[in-house]
């Protein structure tokens, strides 16, 4: 729905700019937005949207400070882990030692696959 809104918005506003036909278009636009905008059912759908959010808003900040702080806990907890230099530095020691072995054994096993084939081919 939001985004057919801002379709018809985005077409309104460049027929607007695109157009030749002068200000009498323009006004003729201008008067029917105003109308619309101002109609009944829009209006009340405009205060049922604004009634939302305001009931909302507090709970989604709320939501997201929670988040925030998870976020900043990881990284505090990641980057005290790193600093350390006893058993958790070892750890990612270990865990890069691990990612770099796997790295060259791939390396190995694509190149000894290129030589498998270049001696078939022989």
């Amino acid at each position: 729905m939001k985004g057919k809104i801002l379709l018809v918005v985005g077409l309104g506003i460049g027929y607007v700019l695109g157009t030749r036909a002068g200000r009498e278009k323009y006004e003729k636009i201008k008067a029917t937005a105003n109308k619309l905008w101002n109609d009944p059912r829009i209006a009340e759908q405009r205060h049922n949207a604004e009634d939302f959010v305001k009931d909302k808003a507090p709970d989604v900040a709320e939501f997201l400070a929670d988040g925030a702080k998870k976020v900043v806990k990881q990284v505090a907890s990641t980057k005290g882990d790193s600093s350390d230099g006893s058993s958790s530095s070892s750890a990612a020691s270990k865990s890069s030692s691990s990612s770099s072995k796997k790295k060259p054994a791939a390396k190995k096993s694509s190149s000894s696959a290129s030589t498998t084939k270049s001696t078939d081919s022989k």
